[in-house]
């Protein structure tokens, strides 16, 4: 009969065939949107490095545009002035240094290799200083004279150095367009950020609850620590040593200043800024600008130190990040992102850090607690 109920068997039947049927449809629609996602990564790839070091950007400036809009500026006028900044502060300075950066650090660090290679006589100087110079002058003569010369002693690590400067250099310069790039994107964000938080604030809370919520403001934390704390004191630095070596009168100061940032980001190689200040001043007293070479060594010491105090107070709440995370995301975000890759790494590895360590201070949940 056509009304006869369904026996029991075949009841089980239609369910199980009903929900293999369901489970298709959720695996089918689960890699369409798996599709669309890579869809999109792919639209964006080329310009991700530009989206990522933009959000950084946006996020640094962040208290800056909320100290702004409660003067009563308009969100427009609040972007235009951050943007006028970023230019003036930013681009304009890159796009003055990068043309030709390559071919400048090549040629200082061939008359570096010139200088040492003529086995240059001790400075009166040096081997005048009360106590250490006689020992100083000792120590001079014997690596100029050593078997080969001191050139054939650096001749393996120069040109890696070399190779490596020269990386930087033109890395810089292929990264002008995504900084402008990136400009555009911190402009939007500070046009309407306040909506986008909303929405993300919105869909971490329907996806972790008010936890992962409230963890945005922990990322954005860690973003401002990295930002001020790492790459603020390396700018400071920078910028500190260019004008004393710039006053003294020292040639390619602002070259000299962009090594300094480079290895102030780098953190292991923050040491190696001595010899920059240490050779302006050698090369100060060579010529017979003794008050001046004085001068760069107290001004190089100022520098050198300068990051114990200034770090601790740019870091302010943020995350104290350990300096081999700091390394790796500086070299890593490097090869990954090129010249703005110094900035992307470390700030990535920094809200992963964070939100590890948030995750890892959260109060556990017994296990047979229900999850609210």
């Amino acid at each position: 009969m056509a009304n006869e109920p369904l026996s029991l068997k075949e009841r089980a039947g239609a369910a199980a065939s009903t929900g293999t049927a369901q489970l298709l449809e959720r695996a089918v629609l689960l890699l369409l949107f798996a599709g669309l996602l890579l869809g999109i990564l792919a639209v964006l790839r080329p310009f991700g490095t530009g989206i990522l070091f933009g959000a950084i950007l946006a996020i640094a400036a962040w208290p800056l545009r909320k100290a702004l809009l409660r003067r009563g500026l308009s969100r427009g006028l609040t972007a235009t002035l951050l943007l006028v900044v970023a230019l003036a502060v930013v681009v304009l300075p890159l796009m003055a240094l990068a043309p030709g950066l390559g071919e400048r650090l090549t040629q200082g660090a061939g008359r570096l290799q010139d200088y040492f290679a003529s086995a240059p006589q001790v400075p009166s100087w040096l081997a005048g200083l009360p106590i250490v110079g006689e020992r100083l002058a000792r120590i001079w003569d014997q690596a100029m004279h050593a078997e080969g010369g001191i050139r054939t002693m650096i001749e393996p690590y120069s040109a890696e150095l070399r190779q490596m400067l020269v990386g930087a250099a033109g890395a810089l310069g292929a990264s002008v367009l995504q900084i402008i790039l990136s400009l555009v994107v911190a402009t939007f964000f500070w046009v309407s950020g306040d909506t986008l938080v909303a929405a993300l604030r919105d869909i971490l809370g329907r996806l972790g609850g008010e936890t992962a919520g409230a963890e945005l403001d922990v990322a954005g934390s860690a973003v401002r620590s990295v930002a001020y704390g790492v790459v603020g004191t390396a700018v400071i630095q920078a910028v500190i040593m260019a004008i004393g070596l710039a006053l003294a009168g020292v040639p390619g100061a602002v070259l000299l200043g962009f090594v300094t940032l480079l290895l102030a980001l780098s953190q292991i190689g923050a040491p190696l800024i001595i010899v920059i200040w240490a050779g302006a001043a050698v090369w100060l007293f060579g010529q017979d600008q003794q008050g001046w070479g004085i001068f760069m060594i107290f001004w190089g010491l100022v520098v050198t130190v300068i990051d114990n105090f200034i770090k601790p107070l740019l870091i302010g709440a943020g995350v104290a990040m350990p300096m081999s995370l700091t390394i790796l995301g500086v070299f890593g975000g490097f090869v990954a992102f090129g010249f703005l890759g110094l900035f992307i790494g470390p700030t990535l590895i920094a809200i992963g850090y964070t939100l590890l360590e948030a995750w890892r201070g959260a109060p556990r949940r017994d296990a047979g607690a229900p999850v609210r």
